[in-house]
C-alpha cells in the first residue's frame, strides 16, 4: 500500500474519504432537504419529523459506546462493512415505511448505522491501520469528508425536484451498498492480509500522554468539553438561517450561512499544512475559542452584515478543527489501545447533548430572546475552553514530573 513519508496510508484515507462523503451525505445532510416531503407524505409537521430525527440522534449517542467496544473487539473496518449493509437496509426500510411508527423506527436504526460508518468508526480504522500516523491521517480524512454537505445538499435538492423522497432513499441505499460496502470490505481484507503475512513490521502503539491515574478524570473533562461543543454547534447550526433572518439580515441570511461550509474545509486545509505546530489539546482549545468568539460577535453585532460574516467564518473554522480534535485528542491523551471504546464513550455524551440542543436553544430564544440565547450558548462554550485548557495543563504537569523523575 502506498504511503507518504509520514506513513499515512494514502489508499485507505482516500477510500474512507469517499465513504464519508457518501455516508454523511446520504444519512445526515440530505435529511433536512427531504424532511418537508417526508412530512407531507406521512401526514406530519416538519417539526414532528425533526423531532423523530432528534430522538434518533439521542439513541445513536446511547449506542456509540457499544459500537466503540465492537470496533476494538472485531476491528473498525469490519464494523464499517456491516454498517454499510445496515445503512442500505434501513434506507430501504425508510423508503418502504407504510406508517409513522415504521418510519420512526427506521430513522432510529439509521442513526445507529451512522455511528458504524461515519467519523467515529473511520478514525478508529485509521488508528488500526497506522497508529503513529493516525493524527495526520485524520486531518486528511476530515478535509475530504468536509465536502459532503457541499456535494449532497444540491444533489438532494435537484433530485427532489424530479423524484419522491422514497425513491431518493432507494438510490442512496444503492450508493451505500455498491460503493461504501465494497470499499470497507477491501480495507478489512487488506488489514487481515497485512497481519497474516507481516508485510509491515508490527505496528507500534501510541502511548497516551496522560498517566494511568489521570485517565478517568481526563476522560470526564474531555467528554464534558466535547459535549458542550456539540451542544453549541448543534444549537446554532440547526437555527442558523432562521436566526440570522430574525436578527434582521433578511435575504442575506442564506448567503451568510453558506460561508460556514467553505470556512470549515479551509480550516482543515490550514491544519493540514501547519497543524504540526499545535498539540491536540491546544488544537481543541483553539476550536472551542473560535466557536465562542463567533457566537459573541453575532450577539454584539446583531444585524450588522460584517459581524454576521465574521460569525459564520469563525463558526466554520472552529467546527472544522473540532472534527479533527475529536479524533486526534483522544489518541494523544489515552493512546491507541482501546481507542474505539474511548471515542465511543465520548461520542455518547457529545451526541446526546447535540440531540437536545435544537429544542433547548429554541425554547430559550422564544422565551428570552435571541441575545440571551446567544449569551448562554457562549457561556457554555467558554466552560469547554476552560476544560480543554485544564487537560493541556495536566498533561504538561505530568510531562514535567516524568522528566524530573528521569533526572
Amino acid at each position: 500500500m502506498s504511503e507518504t513519508k509520514d506513513g499515512i496510508p494514502v489508499a485507505v484515507v482516500s477510500a474512507l474519504g469517499l465513504t464519508q462523503i457518501i455516508g454523511y451525505g446520504t444519512l445526515y445532510y440530505s435529511f433536512s432537504i427531504l424532511a418537508p416531503g417526508m412530512a407531507r407524505d406521512l401526514g406530519l409537521t416538519v417539526e414532528q419529523v425533526f423531532g423523530v430525527f432528534s430522538a434518533s440522534l439521542f439513541v445513536g449517542g446511547l449506542s456509540a459506546p457499544f459500537i466503540g467496544k465492537w470496533m476494538d473487539r472485531f476491528g473498525a473496518s469490519l464494523i464499517m462493512t456491516v454498517g454499510s449493509a445496515l445503512s442500505a437496509l434501513t434506507l430501504v426500510l425508510c423508503a418502504w415505511s407504510p406508517s409513522v411508527a415504521v418510519f420512526a423506527a427506521a430513522i432510529v436504526l439509521l442513526e445507529v448505522a451512522s455511528g458504524m460508518v461515519q467519523y467515529q468508526a473511520a478514525f478508529a480504522a485509521l488508528v488500526e491501520s497506522r497508529p503513529k500516523a493516525a493524527s495526520r491521517s485524520i486531518t486528511y480524512l476530515t478535509l475530504i469528508g468536509g465536502f459532503a454537505s457541499t456535494i449532497f445538499w444540491p444533489i438532494a435538492a435537484n433530485l427532489h425536484e424530479h423524484f419522491s423522497w422514497r425513491e431518493i432513499y432507494v438510490a442512496f441505499a444503492g450508493l451505500n451498498l455498491l460503493v461504501c460496502l465494497p470499499l470497507h470490505y477491501w480495507i478489512m481484507r487488506h488489514r487481515r492480509i497485512e497481519a497474516a503475512f507481516s508485510f509491515h513490521k508490527p505496528m507500534t502503539p501510541v502511548v497516551g500522554a496522560l498517566p494511568p491515574e489521570g485517565r478517568r478524570r481526563g476522560m470526564q473533562i474531555v467528554s464534558l468539553a466535547f459535549a458542550l461543543q456539540g451542544f453549541s454547534l448543534s444549537a446554532i447550526l440547526t437555527h442558523m438561517v432562521p436566526m440570522l433572518d430574525a436578527i434582521g439580515l433578511g435575504g442575506a441570511a442564506v448567503i451568510v450561512g453558506s460561508l460556514f461550509g467553505p470556512s470549515q474545509v479551509f480550516s482543515r486545509l490550514i491544519n493540514m499544512v501547519f497543524g504540526k505546530r499545535l498539540s491536540p489539546p491546544m488544537l481543541a482549545t483553539l476550536s472551542a475559542a473560535l466557536i465562542v468568539f463567533g457566537v459573541v460577535i453575532l450577539g454584539v453585532s446583531g444585524a450588522w452584515l460584517p459581524g454576521a460574516v465574521a460569525f459564520a467564518v469563525c463558526l466554520g473554522l472552529g467546527s472544522g478543527i473540532n472534527s479533527i480534535a475529536q479524533g486526534s485528542l483522544p489518541l494523544w491523551l489515552f493512546g491507541s489501545e482501546g481507542y474505539g471504546a474511548i471515542t465511543g464513550r465520548m461520542a455518547a455524551s457529545r451526541l446526546a447533548a447535540g440531540a437536545m440542543a435544537p429544542f433547548v436553544f429554541s425554547v430559550v430564544m422564544g422565551t428570552f430572546g435571541i441575545e440571551v440565547a446567544l449569551l448562554a450558548n457562549s457561556c457554555l462554550g467558554a466552560i469547554g475552553i476552560v476544560a480543554f485548557l485544564a487537560v493541556a495543563s495536566s498533561t504538561r504537569r505530568s510531562e514535567i514530573g516524568a522528566s524530573t523523575a528521569d533526572t
